[in-house]
């Protein structure tokens, strides 16, 4: 086990509000990130499906966000998206990072 935590946020959003959810993302993530996060994807789906994946180091860092003021900001992006955000919360017990060799 690697301590390590996944927490995905999603939501459907509306066609006309995804450009803002994006806009809002990208802004997000331009200015400093919080300790402990280590990789964080907004995913596209069909029909409207979008997610925000973040890996955390460990459970702490991910309740650090979760419990500061204003709270965690990727539900709030949803909400400002006007879509109803659904949290989850994933232990990650294996881990592989693929070596990627020259184009």
């Amino acid at each position: 086990m690697t301590g390590q935590v996944l927490s995905e946020v999603s939501g459907v959003v509306a066609a006309e509000r995804e450009a803002g959810l994006v806009a809002a993302y990208r802004e997000l993530v331009s200015h400093p990130l919080p300790d402990g996060l280590v990789r964080t994807e907004l995913l596209r789906g069909r029909d409207g499906h979008w997610r925000i994946q973040t890996l955390w180091r460990d459970r702490a860092a991910l309740e650090t966000v979760r419990t500061a003021p204003g709270g965690a900001p990727a539900p709030r992006l949803f909400l400002d998206a006007g879509a109803e955000p659904a949290l989850a919360v994933f232990e990650v017990e294996v881990h592989l990072t693929a070596q990627v060799g020259p184009a």
